[in-house]
């Protein structure tokens, strides 16, 4: 087989620092500036593979390809891009390419995808989709490249994958543009969060339970798998769910069939599964929490979100991502000056992008100037109340009982009742929904808050009360 390389690359210096490291392993390469002086180099001789660049002087070097891969089907092709967003990616990725390398690449990794798409006689072809431009992933730092790079690496399989990351970090978005852009684009994306689900409930919410399985089954309920059959199952707060559940969840991974709650007939479901936790499931496996044979069969492609804070280059380009949004959502068309895009880059953003989000639909809302500068941002990059003490408790305690004249007998109840309502709420909302940490956060055990929800007629199903969330 020809050693023979030919780079695409009108950038003078990068293209002699690939040649000097290709041909220090053993290959010819021959360089073009262009689209021409590729198809013409093509025309005249035989390639190993093909590395070529995005944006060239005489147009584009993916959009131009699809004569090359047509002509040459077999030649692995590696694309080096510094457009560097996840639609370069899922453009390399739909013209059948090797492999994807946003700039700056480091080059041993470069070097050696260039040996394994030699020695490969794997032919990396994948059907040609017209993503778009309105992708629901923004970021073009390095972090953001290796998770692009996963993404475009699912699209044309099945395989399960586990999406790791803190809360706010866009795990959601993620299984949305693999189900968006991926084989199964066409069929249903079903998304279910364990931590918000009963425990009793969810299995019913998964499988589906049949007319009469337990008390209020007044009719046949479809679950969760056989929505989603031909689509992708998008399981969010996997780590939260209950190990009963778990344990039939991992049946159904294995044989890919269900039965109903109540239910006889085993049912096969044909779904794609994406799963997500915020967790670390592996002290979980040691302390019990967590069934180590489903964690292997959900860990089968990880995708590790990273947070915020190391992704700072991002900021910038993420805060001018949301202004749009929150003008569309009828807020007020404002502008980032660049000292306040300097003070939102050294912020800690415990709530990652979330985070973000929200505070630029309040700078939307509140701001006074159409250009917002660091001086008008400052106040509004915390939505921390001022602390009250325990006297202003007393104090709205002893008014709330001088005002309230609940009947005889009930006075406790009634007190009781009004100042748990917005305790749990608050809970509720400070943890997304999720139950169990709520439960942590007020002290007391997670049947006990859901008993006192019920009695409160508190809806724990809703989902917080943010209005802004990503995932």
């Amino acid at each position: 087989m020809t050693r023979s390389i030919l780079l695409v690359e009108d950038d003078a210096s990068i293209a002699t620092v690939i040649t000097a490291a290709l041909e220090a392993e053993g290959f010819a390469v021959e360089r073009r500036e262009t689209i021409a002086g590729r198809d013409a180099a093509l025309g005249e001789g035989r390639f190993a593979a093909l590395l070529t660049d995005v944006v060239l002087p005489d147009g584009d070097g993916i959009a131009s390809l699809e004569p090359v891969r047509a002509a040459h089907p077999g030649l692995p092709l590696i694309v080096l891009s510094a457009q560097n967003t996840l639609d370069t990616a899922v453009r390399a990725s739909d013209v059948g390419s090797f492999e994807y390398f946003p700039k700056p690449f480091d080059l041993d990794e470069l070097v050696r995808a260039v040996r394994q798409a030699v020695g490969s006689a794997q032919d990396a072809r994948a059907e040609p989709d017209a993503a778009g431009e309105a992708l629901p992933l923004v970021g073009r730092s390095a972090p953001m490249q290796a998770v692009y790079r996963m993404i475009t690496r699912v699209l044309r399989n099945d395989l399960t994958v586990l999406i790791l990351g803190e809360s706010g970090t866009g795990k959601e978005l993620v299984a949305e543009a693999i189900h968006t852009l991926g084989n199964r684009r066409d069929g249903p994306f079903v998304a279910v969060n364990a931590a918000a689900i009963p425990s009793e409930l969810i299995e019913s919410e998964l499988f589906g339970h049949e007319k009469g399985a337990f008390t209020g089954a007044v009719a046949r309920h479809i679950g969760k798998f056989e929505q989603a059959v031909g689509g992708t199952l998008f399981l969010d707060e996997i780590g939260d769910m209950p190990m009963q559940a778990q344990t039939r969840l991992l049946r159904t991974l294995q044989s890919g069939r269900i039965r109903r709650v109540g239910g006889r007939e085993e049912i096969a479901v044909d779904a794609r599964i994406v799963a997500a936790t915020n967790r670390d499931l592996v002290p979980m496996i040691a302390s019990g929490g967590f069934r180590e044979d489903l964690y292997y069969r959900l860990n089968v492609v990880p995708i590790a979100l990273p947070p915020l804070r190391e992704r700072r280059e991002d900021i910038a380009a993420l805060a001018r991502h949301f202004l749009p949004q929150a003008a569309a959502d009828g807020l007020p068309s404002r502008q980032l000056g660049a000292s306040a895009v300097a003070l939102l880059e050294q912020q800690p953003w415990r709530g990652n992008v979330r985070e973000l989000r929200n505070v630029i639909f309040r700078v939307a809302l509140m701001a006074r100037e159409n250009v917002v500068e660091a001086d008008a941002l400052a106040p509004l990059l915390t939505d921390e109340p001022a602390l009250a003490t325990p006297a202003d408790f007393a104090s709205a305690l002893a008014g709330f009982l001088a005002t309230s004249a609940p009947p005889e007998g009930e006075l406790y109840d009634t007190a009781l009742a009004a100042f748990e309502r917005p305790l749990f709420e608050h809970a509720l909302n400070r943890t997304g929904g999720n139950q169990l940490r709520a439960a942590k956060l007020l002290g007391i055990n997670r049947n006990t808050l859901r008993k006192r929800l019920t009695e409160l007629r508190i809806d724990f199903d809703r989902p917080a009360k943010d209005a802004f969330v990503l995932e």
